[in-house]
């Protein structure tokens, strides 16, 4: 069982939904899974352009794709933003971050050949891979049109993705694990049930007593695992310190997630954070061995 820690972030100057990082520029669109990054972008913009992909993610269930055909990268670090998103939402309930970039000049039909010599993306060198029609960068997948990306985006049904907005209010976490345990018979882990509600009833129960603001609850299986999260609106990041002391009231929360949980974690987005648990039939399975 693995906490993972997530570095605190700078706050984005400028609305959620279009961010302006010095030069660049990150603009939301409300009617589908794009982001739109335009101007320069270097080491000063990176981690404002990182916080806002987050948030995006966060807030949208399902992939988002980056359109960086507006974007000049002049830095390392700008290049390597992107891939730092996409790790760090590896365990998020579906969600994942692609690019769409023109220098990735590929055919648009499925059968095209992957051609000989690499081309870049945002000033990175691409990496062919077994995609047709698209590169990775530093481990990101890009499509040199949106619609090539979206078109990827919409082969990953949301059906396949539960989702809840909850009040930070009494009963929350019972609408939680009613949630937790409708997708776990739905995905045929039925095993899950229990421990998923142990950890999303502490999540929950987390931002009713500590954070105090709506909160919305994601879950989806991703192979044979699944993946669970809470997004609220507090920057308070919980803390893990092991065994609370036997006279010592509350504290156990964490432990619990730990305990059920293969990994888990929070990472801080724009006006809050996302807290996140990936789970296995296998442990549970050791757990009753």
């Amino acid at each position: 069982m693995t906490a993972t820690e997530r570095p605190n972030a700078r706050t984005v100057a400028g609305e959620p939904r279009e961010a302006i990082m010095a030069s660049c520029r990150v603009e939301a669109d409300e009617s589908s899974a794009v982001v739109r990054l335009t101007g320069v972008l270097d080491a000063a913009g990176a981690e404002g352009v990182r916080l806002a992909l987050l948030t995006r993610l966060a807030d949208r269930p399902g992939p988002v794709v980056a359109d960086v055909t507006g974007l000049r990268v002049v830095d390392p670090t700008g290049r390597g933003v992107f891939a730092e998103v996409r790790r760090e939402v590896a365990d998020w309930p579906a969600a994942d971050l692609l690019l769409c970039d023109p220098a990735v000049d590929r055919p648009d039909h499925t059968d095209a050949a992957l051609p000989a010599e690499p081309t870049t993306v945002a000033g990175e060198p691409a990496v062919p891979t077994t995609v047709a029609g698209s590169a990775t960068v530093a481990g990101v997948p890009a499509w040199p049109t949106v619609d090539g990306a979206l078109a990827t985006v919409a082969a990953r049904p949301l059906a396949a993705v539960l989702t809840a907005d909850l009040a930070p209010a009494v009963g929350a976490a019972r609408q939680a694990r009613e949630l937790v345990t409708a997708g776990c018979r739905r995905w045929g882990v039925p095993t899950l049930i229990d421990p998923a509600c142990i950890a999303i009833t502490e999540m929950v129960n987390n931002v009713v007593a500590h954070a105090r603001t709506p909160m919305t609850v994601r879950l989806a299986p991703q192979d044979n695992t699944l993946h669970l999260a809470v997004r609220d609106h507090s920057s308070h990041l919980p803390t893990f310190e092991g065994l609370s002391p036997p006279d010592r009231a509350g504290g156990r929360g964490l432990l619990l997630i730990d305990t059920v949980a293969r990994r888990w974690g929070s990472s801080p987005v724009g006006d809050g954070k996302v807290v996140w648990c990936v789970l296995h039939p296998d442990d549970e399975v050791a757990h009753r061995d």
